[in-house]
C-alpha cells in the first residue's frame, strides 16, 4: 500500500457525501442503497418546436428491465438497476450507485399527445419523445346580418 498524506478536506467531502446520500434516502422514504431502496434517475426536460423531450439517465440498465407508460396526464417511468455480481457488503470501500428499483413520474403540460409517445434508450440515456398535439388553426365565423322589419 502507497503512503498517501492526508488531507483533513479529503475526510470532510466523503462524509458530506455520505451524509447527502442518507438524507437524499430518508427523504424519499427509500431504505439505503445497499439494500435496494427506491431511487430516481437524473432527469432532463426539455421542448422543442414539435415535442416534448424526456431523458433520463439510466447507465447500465437493461431496457427490458424499464417501463415507460402514461397515467392520467404523469409520464411513468420505473424498472430495476440489478447488482452485476455478489460482493460481501464488508469487501465495499464505496457504494455511490443506486441499485434496486426505482421511479420517477413528470406531469405533462395539456398541449401534448400522450397516445404517440416513442421511447428509445441508447448509451445509457433513456429518451422519451412526446410530440405536441395540432393546434387547430382559428376560423373565422362569417356574421349574416338580417333585414329589419318595418
Amino acid at each position: 500500500m502507497a503512503i498517501v498524506r492526508w488531507d483533513p478536506f479529503d475526510t470532510l467531502l466523503s462524509t458530506q457525501d455520505d451524509l447527502n446520500r442518507l438524507f437524499r434516502g430518508w427523504l424519499r422514504g427509500g431504505s439505503s442503497i445497499l439494500e435496494g431502496g427506491k431511487w430516481s434517475p437524473a432527469v432532463d426536460m426539455y421542448e422543442t418546436e414539435d415535442a416534448l423531450v424526456v431523458e433520463a439517465e439510466l447507465p447500465g440498465i437493461d431496457p427490458k428491465d424499464i417501463d415507460v407508460s402514461v397515467e392520467g396526464g404523469v409520464l411513468v417511468i420505473n424498472g430495476e438497476r440489478k447488482h452485476e455480481k455478489e460482493v460481501n457488503e464488508e469487501n465495499y470501500h464505496r457504494v455511490e450507485r443506486a441499485y434496486g428499483s426505482f421511479e420517477r413520474a413528470i406531469q405533462l403540460p395539456s398541449d401534448v399527445d400522450p397516445d404517440k409517445i416513442k421511447a428509445s434508450y441508447e448509451n445509457g440515456v433513456l429518451k422519451a419523445l412526446i410530440p405536441k398535439k395540432e393546434v387547430q388553426k382559428p376560423k373565422s365565423i362569417p356574421i349574416t346580418v338580417e333585414a329589419q322589419k318595418k
